[in-house]
């Protein structure tokens, strides 16, 4: 052994059981109480903390091409490792879209330099215009397991249809942004008496519910797997759980952001807390929290959308939606789970386990040169892990971001539970919270 995660509570389906892992050449080689390793081994400590798969982030917008002056693939991989992640999905909304072969094979050259592995979501369509189809079969021959117009939905519904037979015959899912544009077009917030009060312009959460029904039923006609991104509305998630009942291959994400603001986090007009969908009332994050609770949520993912300072610093009519996600993400889902008592199953379940499946991580991939993830921590496994501590108190700050971007709704808020270190591979890549 070359390196033995020492002291930890290893987390299994069943819950955790106090073991050491041992690692050799990128897989884990034993599991076992009291280790025995080599003199030269390094030792890493994870007395007190969980150990477990390296979480996997569905969603994350990483700006690279186009806009590296908010983010690059280098600075968020470096976020993501700082928040527990082994692996991110790039959304390929960037600047040309990731709608080629050629732009996708750019991001995996880019990813392979990362400290954390990337995966790429390409774009139903050409430039994300919602008319003519990627080419899909190309892109996902270089690995691609995921596709999505991400930023906005496909508004054409016979467009989607044939993107989703053509999705489905290539085993891979589509990942739907819900919002219809014509009803949510120009709103800024969550359309109520709040939105009324403040004078700012809505986006009902019908915008939402119209699309995720449209969705469900083109999924049930094309059987292909559809993933709901960032749900953020009580109605929305009653359609999907019903869908699933029926036997329809639907999974549906919410984000941290979702699960623990409001809509009156709006009420001081700052752009930081801007975001598409808008922040809900409080009886929807309610119900969110308890679907998360209930297992009618399949993942957390971050929706982690960084921007340059000046962009946001401008009249919340004008900021561009969208905020900081991956660096707080584990311990603003551990506090919706019940804080530090909350299930270390369920923990992972939502953050790795589930989200590595929807992505196609969970499995090696030889076209995209990526490991498997969310798996279990045993003998034969790729070893990206997370040793995490769900009791570790500590206060978000702008200033220790590894992000290139600020825009983090969460400045000055005390967070419990935060990640100790992160293999990938079997690498090294954070230790005692700093990165390698």
């Amino acid at each position: 052994m070359r390196l033995v995660v020492r002291g930890g509570e290893v987390v299994g389906p069943d819950g955790p059981v106090r073991a050491d892992v041992g690692v050799e050449d990128g897989r884990i080689v034993v599991v076992g109480p009291d280790l025995e390793a080599p003199g030269d081994a390094r030792i890493v400590d994870a007395t007190g903390c969980w150990v477990g798969p390296g979480l996997v982030d569905l969603h994350a917008h990483l700006r690279e091409p186009g806009h590296e002056e908010a983010e690059t693939i280098e600075s968020g991989a470096r976020a993501a490792a700082r928040g527990g992640y082994s692996a991110v999905v790039a959304m390929p909304n960037t600047e040309p879209a990731l709608d080629t072969a050629a732009m996708v094979a750019f991001v995996q050259a880019r990813g392979r330099e990362a400290c954390v592995e990337v995966a790429v979501a390409g774009a139903v369509t050409q430039g994300r215009r919602g008319e003519l189809l990627a080419p899909m079969a190309e892109m996902a021959a270089l690995g691609v397991r995921l596709f999505t117009d991400d930023g906005r939905g496909v508004e054409d519904p016979l467009v989607l249809r044939r993107a989703m037979e053509y999705a489905r015959g290539l085993g891979a899912r589509i990942a739907e942004h819900c919002e219809d544009e014509r009803l949510a077009a120009g709103g800024v917030m969550h359309e109520g008496a709040l939105s009324g009060r403040l004078g700012l312009v809505g986006r009902p959460a019908l915008a939402e519910e119209l699309m995720v029904a449209r969705d469900l039923e083109l999924a049930r006609l094309t059987g292909c797997p559809l993933h709901v991104m960032h749900l953020s509305s009580a109605r929305a998630l009653t359609l999907v759980v019903a869908a699933r009942a029926e036997g329809l291959p639907v999974t549906c994400e919410v984000t941290p952001h979702h699960l623990t603001l409001d809509e009156t986090a709006v009420e001081g007009y700052d752009p930081l807390f801007k975001v598409h969908p808008p922040l809900r009332p409080r009886a929807d994050v309610e119900a969110l929290v308890a679907g998360l609770a209930g297992g009618a949520i399949d993942a957390v993912a971050t929706d982690h959308a960084p921007h340059a300072p000046e962009t946001k610093d401008r009249t919340f009519d004008e900021a561009p939606p969208g905020m900081l996600g991956l660096e707080h993400a584990a311990a603003l889902t551990l506090e919706a789970l019940g804080g530090a008592a909350a299930s270390a199953a369920a923990f992972f379940a939502l953050l790795s386990r589930h989200p590595a499946r929807i992505a196609g991580l969970d499995v090696a991939d030889p076209r995209s040169g990526l490991g498997a993830h969310g798996g279990r921590v045993a003998a034969g496994e790729d070893a990206n892990l997370v040793v995490f501590d769900p009791r570790r108190r500590w206060r978000a700050s702008r200033e220790d971001l590894a992000s290139r971007a600020r825009n983090t709704p969460y400045h000055g808020r005390e967070l419990t539970g935060r990640a100790r270190a992160l293999l990938v591979a079997g690498r090294v890549v954070l230790d005692a919270e700093e990165l390698a």
